[in-house]
């Protein structure tokens, strides 16, 4: 059994969000997030569905074509093979629970690397 808490993980990096991870098989993983403000998980479309719990802050969560405002107790699901992405409003940290089935893999991945590399959220979409 895996047992922790968000207080107990905690971390924040400067330069992009903090993923800790908590349990990870080939079946599922386990992922607490830690943003600063405006700091986000790029958009990809991995081969595995999202669980998102937001345990405080507030955010965007994209899905699809779509963007939905997130809070605290909001818990979100993004199915596998859609567009999605997960992005800190501007002036207040976010910590949520993501978990993932199954993990994506690295190749899936690619353009959440891109994305940060370019400090883009949709790295696919042409910045003006």
């Amino acid at each position: 059994m895996v047992r922790t808490d968000f207080g107990s993980e905690r971390s924040y990096d400067d330069e992009r969000f903090s993923a800790r991870t908590v349990f990870e098989s080939p079946r599922l993983k386990v992922v607490l997030g830690y943003f600063e403000p405006g700091q986000f998980i790029p958009v990809h479309a991995p081969d595995s569905d999202v669980v998102i719990d937001v345990q405080s802050g507030s955010a965007v969560v994209r899905d699809g074509r779509e963007e939905h405002d997130v809070a605290p107790g909001d818990v979100v699901v993004v199915e596998a093979g859609t567009d999605r992405g997960v992005k800190a409003d501007d002036g207040q940290r976010l910590e949520a629970l993501l978990v993932t089935a199954p993990p994506p893999t690295d190749e899936e991945h690619a353009p959440v690397r891109e994305g940060l590399r370019a400090g883009e959220f949709d790295p696919a979409t042409p910045q003006s």
